[in-house]
């Protein structure tokens, strides 16, 4: 489990695309209080490390976590800037919400606009997922605890203050990049008890 707090800016440093994809991701995590097995967010996507450096760390990532995600089917590219977040630990403080690190799926952002100091970004969610997201709730965007400003059928608003543009990768954000997205688990929960009745 995860808060969608991001504690590093991981950047790819190799990808060998083998029975399925393997990526080297550089950190300022210190890795020696990483195991083996660990499970790593990166971009929202939860993901276990593998290999071990001084200063990186190796994860695996099936074909399947590809169709589900925004990672291109051909890797991420070398160089990219990835969100990082380390698995909670008991006792550790919950600043977001409760984030399993699961991709529901892709959003794509559809509007930006400046307003004051703050950025409001207009993102448009796939058409079955679209009921999960309610306003003042939560979601995981790229690993991102971020609140729900508003709703409009299948595209909803966020605003990111200045500090979160500056500790994540949310101040590379440009109109028709693809996000992964995570809807609030309370949300799914309470949708799938409607239906039972």
């Amino acid at each position: 489990m995860f808060t969608g707090i991001v504690t590093d800016i991981g950047r790819v440093e190799k990808v060998e695309m083998r029975g399925d994809m393997r990526a080297r991701i550089g950190t300022s995590y210190d890795t020696g209080g990483i195991d083996i097995g660990a499970s790593i967010a990166c971009d929202g996507v939860c993901l276990t490390v593998v290999a071990l450096g001084p200063d990186w760390f190796e994860v695996d990532v099936s074909a399947e976590t590809v169709s589900k995600t925004s990672i291109p089917a051909n890797g991420w590219p070398v160089g990219k800037r990835l969100n990082l977040e380390r698995a909670l630990k008991v006792g550790d403080e919950l600043g977001g919400h409760i984030v399993s690190g699961h991709v529901d799926g892709v959003a794509e952002v559809v509007g930006m606009a400046d307003e004051g100091d703050s950025l409001r970004l207009t993102f448009r969610a796939p058409e079955a997922l679209a009921k999960f997201i309610a306003p003042k709730g939560s979601v995981a965007l790229n690993g991102t605890s971020l609140t729900v400003n508003e709703v409009e059928g299948a595209e909803f608003g966020i605003n990111l203050i200045p500090h979160t543009r500056d500790v994540t990768t949310w101040g590379d954000v440009a109109k028709g990049d693809e996000v992964n997205l995570e809807v609030d688990t309370m949300a799914r929960y309470v949708a799938r008890l409607q239906e039972a009745g």
